[in-house]
């Protein structure tokens, strides 16, 4: 477990693929800002159609009688699904429109479940019922609740407006959905950041974020080094892998790109000490293949770097483990869907979910569906 809290990703960012999938009400501001990775602004004076424009969530004034005690809702599906660590109901600017009082929930479900099938599923209580104050962070410890989730569902009581929800937690990667060669230094495939020795501008787990840098301020920039040494970056890959192919973007980055870098391992060095272009993706084979399980990134002597990425096949024994974990940490309803799929029967697969079932209890046959070989 990674118990850097600082590492924690927010795994309903909309960078990462989280959607609003459902709202009974957004009246006055659209459900989508919820999700949005940028920190809520206001602009006073700003109306339109329906009043003041916010940038979050806000339902209409409830008029029913006494109330119908259930309050607004919102579900959102993770961009990552994984275990939730700490909740952030982010309320900023919203003040004499803020909910009292909210919840949220979590449940874990095999697809892309519609909101009508999410109504009959099993939710998991995250935050309970609680007080919140208007124009703030409300934070939540999340505890002992070691399962893996991919949608949330936020309750307001009994309306009102939100900026944002985080939902920081460690990705759980679904092994049945990894190729055999894989990004090892994929935030989405459970890779992390373990230290740095300076983001001054910008976090260093920006590297590791899907998909295309869209700006400079999407990757990881430093100060401006005034002495003799240089900066750096320590990844714990998602797993132990053979390392194929590695890049080192420095897309955007035109007058602050790093003059040279180099990315060792616990193995070896994968990329030797090298020239770096500005705005550029290096990519670099890795001759015979080194297993690997921790990287370092050194930039020289400073500067900002797009991407880190680390292409390669992950051992066997680093795929059961993550086959292992992921069972073990889904929700019983979920964990019983999926061996009811691998061909258990609705009984025994109730039962062995019953009893947290890890990858000792999957059926041979079903051993393929997570690129295992079968014993």
């Amino acid at each position: 477990m990674n118990s850097d809290k600082t590492q924690w990703v927010d795994l309903a960012s909309r960078s990462l693929g989280a959607g609003v999938i459902y709202a009974n009400d957004e009246l006055f501001a659209d459900r989508e800002n919820l999700i949005k990775p940028e920190d809520p602004v206001f602009q006073p004076h700003t109306f339109g159609n329906k009043g003041q424009v916010m940038d979050g969530w806000e339902t209409r004034r409830r008029r029913d009688p006494g109330g119908d005690g259930q309050g607004d809702r919102a579900i959102v599906r993770l961009g990552c699904a994984g275990v939730v660590r700490r909740v952030v109901v982010d309320t900023s600017y919203f003040t004499g429109n803020y909910p009292p009082e909210v919840s949220v929930e979590a449940c874990g479900a095999e697809g892309y479940p519609a909101p009508a099938e999410l109504a009959t599923a099993s939710w998991t209580t995250l935050v309970p019922r609680s007080a919140v104050a208007g124009d703030a962070r409300n934070e939540f410890e999340v505890a002992g609740v070691e399962q893996r989730f991919n949608h949330v569902r936020l309750t307001i009581f009994p309306d009102g407006g939100v900026a944002r929800l985080r939902v920081h937690g460690e990705p759980v990667p679904d092994p049945r959905l990894l190729p055999a060669t894989i990004d090892l230094a994929a935030l989405e495939n459970g890779a992390v950041v373990t230290g740095c020795s300076n983001m001054f501008y910008s976090s260093p787990a920006n590297l590791l974020m899907p998909g295309l840098a869209r700006v400079m301020g999407d990757g990881w920039e430093t100060a401006r080094r005034r002495d003799a040494g240089n900066d750096w970056v320590a990844v714990r890959l998602a797993c132990a892998g053979s390392v194929e192919v590695v890049e080192l973007d420095t897309s955007h980055f035109v007058g602050n790109a790093p003059g040279w870098a180099t990315l060792g391992s616990d193995s070896g060095d994968l990329v030797a000490r090298t020239a770096l272009q500005p705005d550029t993706r290096h990519r670099f084979a890795v001759p015979g293949g080194p297993v690997a399980g921790q990287v370092r990134l050194d930039v020289y002597p400073d500067g900002g770097m797009a991407r880190l990425r680390v292409f390669g096949v992950p051992t066997p024994a680093a795929r059961a483990a993550l086959a292992d974990r992921f069972l073990r940490l889904l929700p019983e309803a979920q964990l019983a869907a999926v061996l009811r799929a691998a061909g258990l029967a609705p009984d025994e697969a109730a039962r062995r979910a019953g009893a947290r079932a890890g990858l000792a209890d999957l059926p041979p046959a079903a051993r393929a569906r997570f690129r295992l070989r079968s014993e």
